[in-house]
């Protein structure tokens, strides 16, 4: 019996130890703008709690960040600029030349330059975002505002609102190779990660089309229909994808729900409640958890990717837009 006593301890001595030992729970930053508050949002991922408040230029909406997580990018787009701020401080370290009115922008996979829709303008501006120095003022449709990259970064595709169509752009040479026509106001643009297919949102069009991205043609149209929505409420802006190609996430608007949507046969699988309006989303590194941004609500919505279940609405500022997450 001693012997069963001691081997019993010393089990339970180990679990202990096993326990000790078990990682912590991943916690990132959330930075959220606020479109009418002129500030950004921060969250902790952990305790899903607003952590600070940053002011920032006037109606500020785009936000990346850089590759290290140390700074900030913001799209000040009534004062036709890019707010650089610091993530250990929460202060604008400077500005950068961004084109007028700035709205979307993507980093480079290696973090620079900066692709920048300036949707007063109908252009793309290429930006060295370490020299502050605009490389390239790229041509294309009416109101440019969605910015997709490939991921070996090659193929720059930007969508115009009014033009209604994805824009093909080389980036090595910055010309528009090809155009492929949408759905009426697409805001949006999302490759997958094998860089095969590019999903664009279309919100007056209530559509998402997928786009095959070596033939440039649109291959399938995913619609939406929600009981007790109307068809106008349904309005597609931001999409993303799961790195295993298994599901994407699309943001329906003033129809206040995310859809969740399998990739691989393109049928929608449900639907998710959320915030009034909701706008952009974004994945915790580790795509454990989506934030949405709900702009008539002011608040974001955490979503539990493996559940597939809200798990928590938590105030910002007024009218919350863009929305971003640390790398690591």
């Amino acid at each position: 019996m001693r012997r069963h006593r001691i081997r019993d301890a010393l089990a339970l001595a180990a679990l202990g130890l096993g326990l000790a030992a078990a990682p912590p729970a991943r916690a990132y930053t959330v930075y959220v703008t606020n479109e009418k508050g002129n500030s950004v949002s921060v969250i902790d991922s952990a305790t899903l709690q607003v952590t600070a408040t940053w002011p920032v230029g006037r109606r500020p909406r785009g936000v990346t960040i850089s590759r290290d997580g140390k700074e900030l990018y913001v799209c000040a787009s009534d004062d036709d600029r890019i707010d650089v701020v610091d993530t250990a401080t929460g202060k604008i370290t400077k500005s950068l030349r961004s084109g007028p009115d700035p709205e979307l922008f993507i980093l480079a996979p290696d973090g620079n330059p900066l692709y920048v829709a300036n949707e007063d303008d109908s252009q793309v501006t290429v930006l060295d975002v370490e020299k502050n120095r605009i490389v390239a003022e790229i041509p294309v449709g009416v109101e440019p505002e969605g910015m997709g990259l490939s991921p070996d970064g090659t193929i720059l595709v930007n969508t115009s609102e009014t033009t209604n169509m994805a824009h093909f752009i080389d980036t090595r040479t910055h010309q528009v190779i090809d155009n492929v026509l949408v759905d009426a106001r697409p805001r949006f643009a999302e490759f997958s990660a094998d860089g095969k297919w590019l999903w664009v949102s279309a919100e007056v069009g209530g559509t998402v089309a997928v786009i095959d991205a070596a033939a440039r043609k649109v291959v399938r149209k995913i619609s939406f229909k929600i009981p007790g929505v109307t068809d106008e409420q349904i309005q597609p802006v931001g999409v993303r994808l799961t790195r295993d190609g298994s599901r994407a996430f699309v943001a329906l608007g003033p129809a206040n729900r995310v859809a969740v949507i399998d990739a691989r046969t393109f049928e929608v699988e449900k639907y998710l409640p959320v915030g009034q309006r909701v706008w952009q989303l974004a994945f915790t590194p580790d795509q454990k958890q989506l934030f949405t941004t709900n702009g008539t609500s002011n608040d974001v919505s955490v979503i539990d990717v493996e559940s597939l279940k809200v798990v928590k609405s938590i105030p910002v500022g007024l009218l919350p837009w863009g929305v971003a997450v640390s790398p690591r």
